[in-house]
């Protein structure tokens, strides 16, 4: 019986006995030992993983970021494309100005005298056979000046002025009187005014003025500002009348040329902008 129980005893300590707290503390000590032996081991052994981790963060904020980036680009392409498309609308814009300003110079460009003007209103806008400028007195406009079309003809005379804009009265508004001469044998003319770009002249029928002959106009040179497009006559009478049209249409004008040429003889009653 005491054999017996001896065997028992023994067998409350032997290596299958021992409790998972004993075995716990001998890895803690056995890693305590480590840990003094090796202070570093365990960080060198996971430096690998933190390396590898950083990688995939960057991969992955990289990969995020390549969406962001890529609205970011499209709103940019998208701002740039109507940039452009402002851009050439002013290129063209510009470009239209410097055709207008070389048909009303004739070629001549900036350097070619005179203050180019563009038409803020013209008929049936502004009253008919009137022409409201963009340019007024900063731009150098004096009442009296003379106003030019395309093809450097002769239109009108600056009737009223004020700081940014002017009107001007055309020769074909009626009741305005010029001067001016008829065919190959300068016949001179009293021209009146007719209204819509016509106007009317008097003439000896002894003269042969025929239709399609050029009536010109004071300025600088023998400038022409119309045709002749038809001829009534009264058999009673020695003279014609000579109905002319305007070489410019005013109702199409687009801008033109004001320039102090001194003209004289022309009279209108003075008109005044609203």
């Amino acid at each position: 019986m005491k054999k017996t129980y001896l065997a028992r005893r023994n067998a409350l300590i032997t290596a299958r006995s021992i409790s998972w707290g004993a075995g716990a503390l001998l890895f803690s000590m056995a890693l305590l030992g480590i840990r003094l032996v090796v202070p570093n081991l365990f960080w060198q052994a996971l430096t690998p993983v933190f390396h590898i981790a950083d990688a995939l963060t960057a991969e992955s904020q990289a990969f995020f970021a390549h969406f962001s980036n890529a609205a970011t680009l499209a709103a940019q392409n998208e701002k740039l494309t109507n940039e452009n498309a402002t851009l050439a609308s002013e290129n063209a814009a510009l470009q239209q100005k410097v055709d207008t300003q070389n048909a009303l110079f004739g070629g001549g460009g900036a350097h070619a005298p005179g203050i180019l003007a563009d038409v803020a209103a013209r008929p049936p806008t502004s009253p008919y056979d009137t022409l409201v400028l963009s340019e007024g007195s900063k731009s150098g406009i004096t009442l009296g000046m003379e106003v030019f079309g395309p093809g450097n003809v002769p239109v009108g005379v600056i009737s009223s002025v004020l700081a940014d804009f002017s009107q001007a009265t055309l020769f074909s508004t009626p009741g305005v009187v010029t001067h001016g001469w008829v065919g190959h044998a300068n016949l001179p003319l009293m021209l009146t005014g007719a209204g819509a770009g016509a106007l009317n002249a008097s003439v000896p029928r002894a003269a042969n003025i025929a239709v399609g002959d050029t009536v010109f106009m004071p300025g600088p040179g023998q400038l022409p500002v119309g045709g002749v497009v038809r001829v009534d006559s009264d058999p009673l009478s020695p003279a014609v009348t000579l109905r002319i049209v305007s070489a410019v249409n005013p109702f199409s004008i687009a801008a033109v040329v004001v320039r102090a040429t001194g003209i004289t003889g022309v009279s209108f009653a003075t008109s005044t902008l609203p």
